[in-house]
């Protein structure tokens, strides 16, 4: 049986581990499962034959906390967790969260804000001159100056005021295994600068050479539009095959250098990745308090890829996994699946087969594992690139061989389909059998607007595609004799949207006859290109200027809009509408979205 790695001095010794070659202090709880970066990271050096340490979520007011298992040989690892520090503790509207996901138990505040730099520093205060990488979604996506929504500011690059020597950044594996085998060698951490996917900090300029220069940080924190120019070369530098060495100067002659990011797994890289020996599960440390509860979700769940070249404008995938699509194989999935199944707590269900974006099976063409992808161009915005293959034929293949399988009653797909790659397919087979066998009653699609002004400045196609995909949904119903629903993912507030705008949207949703039971407000995470906007109120793309709504109240009337029905948004709705002087959508005919006063409730006899 699979065992976890050491956490306590008492795991070491019953390992025979005198010294630990790298501890690994992480936000998240400690779960062994290839859903959580650190698990895979961890899992890597230790297949490559370096032992690993885990410390997760330490008192961050405790100096001692990062001692206790004692100083390790190559160097601290550190991730802020399976989110972003930020995201994980506040709503959009910056309030705070009731609960952690990612914690025993579901607690919230076993992690500090801006968890990365706080970590590090811990760290560096007892460790003067041991080696600090770090890496995970948080310093990946806050590798160069980026904007901070919470603090509303322009903050430098997370590797400076972390005090680490490294980043990692992006999934990491090749990476993490080239800085190992580097320390291992001898080599000072300081003189490792020619790494992909990391970022490296310098005081002379003889440490880079063939790069683009950023503008610098005081350009930027003084001149917003300096900062859109910076992110527009930033996003055309993602690609590992063209992508170029980015240096970003500092005052006193300090540099953030990021080289090109690692390349891409080969379909035999992923599966030496997800079959290494995890546990698959919690540490059992957790079992008193309830376990973690991010687990549920992927318990039953399998990974089938990683990347997407949807190219969302609100999606950090392109600066994380990037745009190109990387699989494991049929076989490789199957045997997780069968491990699956023999679980007690297996009840014939597969929860999802999928990754950032489920249908994704293939590079988006065939030139991008040899060339890259295009810089100004994407594959699916505004309409699907001639070039691009859309293909579900090995998807396909893939769900029918994991139906087949023994004590498996159903396969379902959740973590979302691209409606503008289905219909590309001229082949309806995978359409036909996602109706048939795939949906557990309602679909989740990701249309998030309906006025093309706004999906524009998204990146998404235009509404007449999301038009087709629900007629073409209905009709195959109908012919299957279904009654399937499909459940819009929907986004207030995003860049480009005026109130105009949502109240279009709260009229397309009246006309479709659905009130959304959630919705989002627009979130500005750090390195999105929608961010960008949010913050400089310019598109990095053509450097136009975008309309962006801060003032809370404005904003609360465009989420409003979209649940128009619910009897406490009333006042919000009825303000908009006569701002918007469409006093025409306020009586009783069927076509307006609330009456002309509020209704008292009847109480109860």
């Amino acid at each position: 049986m699979n065992s976890f790695l050491p956490i306590s001095r008492e795991d070491m010794q019953k390992k025979h581990i005198d010294q630990l070659d790298f501890v690994y202090v992480i936000g998240d709880a400690y779960v062994d499962h290839p859903s959580f970066g650190p698990a895979i990271i961890s899992r890597m050096l230790e297949a490559h034959g370096y032992s690993v340490g885990i410390i997760s979520q330490p008192d961050w007011k405790d100096d001692k906390s990062i001692a206790v298992l004692g100083t390790p040989r190559l160097g601290f690892l550190i991730s802020g967790g399976n989110m972003d520090s930020m995201v994980n503790h506040y709503y959009v509207s910056k309030k705070k969260r009731q609960s952690d996901a990612y914690t025993p138990g579901g607690v919230m505040g076993k992690r500090p804000d801006h968890a990365v730099v706080v970590y590090g520093n811990l760290i560096r205060r007892t460790f003067k001159e041991t080696p600090i990488i770090i890496g995970g979604i948080e310093a990946s996506l806050r590798r160069l100056a980026h904007y901070d929504y919470w603090s509303d500011s322009f903050k430098r690059s997370v590797l400076l005021d972390s005090g680490a020597d490294l980043i990692s950044y992006g999934m990491g594996e090749k990476s993490i295994v080239e800085i190992a085998d580097a320390l291992a060698g001898g080599l000072p951490v300081s003189d490792i600068t020619f790494i992909k996917g990391t970022v490296f900090k310098a005081r002379t300029e003889d440490c880079f050479y063939d790069e683009i220069r950023l503008p610098s940080y005081e350009e930027m924190k003084n001149d917003k539009k300096q900062y859109a120019v910076s992110f527009k070369i930033q996003y055309d530098n993602t690609d590992p095959f063209t992508g170029k060495m980015l240096v970003e100067e500092y005052p006193h002659n300090v540099y953030v250098v990021q080289n090109p990011p690692q390349e891409p797994l080969t379909t035999e890289e992923m599966d030496y990745v997800y079959d290494l020996p995890y546990t698959r599960r919690a540490h059992p440390s957790y079992d008193a308090s309830g376990g973690v509860p991010a687990t549920k979700e992927i318990q039953f769940s399998l990974i089938s890829n990683r990347g997407c070249f949807g190219g969302c404008s609100f999606c950090a995938l392109t600066f994380h996994q990037g745009r190109i699509v990387q699989t494991r194989s049929h076989d490789s999935i199957l045997k997780e699946a069968k491990q699956m199944t023999c679980s007690k707590d297996f009840k014939g269900y597969i929860h999802d087969v999928g990754g950032p974006t489920a249908n994704f099976r293939q590079p988006s063409c065939a030139k991008q594992l040899k060339h890259g992808v295009c810089r100004n161009k994407q594959c699916l915005y505004p309409k699907p690139c001639q070039n691009m293959t859309a293909d579900h034929t090995d998807y396909i293949a893939l769900l029918r061989k994991l139906r087949k399988l023994p004590k498996v009653k159903k396969v379902f797909i959740r973590s979302g389909i691209r409606f503008d790659y289905l219909l590309a397919d001229k082949n309806e087979t995978f359409f036909d059998e996602l109706i048939k066998y795939h949906v557990s009653g309602q679909l989740k699609v990701a249309p998030e607007h309906i006025c093309d002004t706004v999906l524009r400045r998204m990146g998404k196609p235009s509404n007449s595609v999301f038009e087709q995909f629900l007629k073409k949904y209905k009709q195959k119903n109908d012919k299957f004799h279904m009654n399937q629903y499909v459940v819009p993912y929907l986004m207030s507030s995003h860049p480009g949207s005026t109130l105009k705008e949502a109240v279009a949207l709260a009229e397309y949703i009246r006309d479709l006859g659905y009130m959304p039971q959630q919705v989002q407000d627009f979130y500005p995470t750090p390195s999105t290109m929608s961010t960008v906007m949010y913050y400089t109120g310019i598109d990095p793309r053509d450097m136009s200027s975008v309309y962006v709504v801060k003032n809370p109240h404005e904003k609360a009337m465009q989420r409003a809009l979209i649940q128009y029905k619910n009897p406490e948004n009333y006042d919000l709705v009825k303000e908009a509408l006569r701002l918007c002087h469409r006093e025409d959508l306020i009586g009783f005919d069927k076509k307006c979205l609330i009456p002309p006063r509020k209704l008292k409730k009847k109480g109860r006899k």
